[in-house]
């Protein structure tokens, strides 16, 4: 179910809707997802609330940026594009667990998730979840909350920045954010950061949401980080 906060209602205390971010999940760790079409501003976002934060949150860098940046081929021939998506997936499964191995008391903010290259497949997005041998439900319990950043395409804005690997039309952006929002939508606590004119604005309204959610994870008790050791049978 989506939450659509108007950018309106900015304040310090946002009177966001309670949410039980913790729950019992399947990864053990408290996983907060950025999301969004590209030029949407979360990878700005991210560092903005890393600095603010400290040591309440680590961030787990996009996946994607550090398989193209490393010289894997970006091209678009899809059996090519279907190569590279499965890379991209496992990196950004491996680097969460890295991550959370390392800062296990910490959460992690996550810039994309392994939702993200459904959107990016050739053809239907079901088949990406096939082709790696899983589902979009279980993808989607790896993570506690999804905040989604909306692209500046979809109002009309350039997506310049400063990320030499995105290469997207302003089109191509639009079609990318409808397919990602339907993806993450589909998650219980998915919240959506709308485009607005003012870009600082935006990231204002992204941040604030993104401390309120920390915050309640923090509050909360510690979360079991291992699973318990099966009991032997005579």
């Amino acid at each position: 179910m989506e939450t659509i906060l108007p950018l309106s209602h900015l304040t310090l205390s946002l009177g966001l809707p309670h949410i039980d971010f913790m729950r019992k999940s399947s990864n053990g760790h408290c996983r907060i997802v950025l999301t969004g079409g590209p030029g949407g501003g979360k990878t700005t976002a991210a560092d903005f609330f890393r600095r603010e934060m400290g040591e309440s949150v680590i961030l787990v860098p996009e996946a994607a940026t550090m398989v193209f940046s490393g010289g894997f081929p970006r091209v678009h021939e899809p059996r090519a594009v279907h190569a590279a998506q499965r890379a991209i997936y496992h990196v950004q499964r491996n680097l969460e667990d890295v991550q959370a191995a390392q800062f296990p008391d910490r959460v992690l903010l996550c810039d994309r998730g392994t939702v993200d290259g459904a959107a990016y497949w050739p053809g239907q997005s079901h088949e990406f979840f096939k082709d790696l041998g899983t589902s979009i439900k279980a993808e989607l319990k790896r993570y506690d909350a999804v905040i989604f950043f909306e692209s500046a395409a979809v109002g009309g804005l350039g997506i310049e920045g400063g990320n030499p690997i995105r290469n997207e039309s302003m089109e191509q952006a639009v079609e990318l954010d409808r397919k990602l929002r339907a993806l993450w939508s589909q998650h219980q606590r998915f919240v959506l950061v709308p485009h607005d004119n003012s870009f600082f604005k935006k990231i204002s309204f992204g941040l604030a949401v993104l401390e309120s959610m920390v915050r309640e994870l923090r509050s909360q008790p510690h979360r079991v980080k291992h699973p318990k050791a099966r009991s032997s049978k005579a």
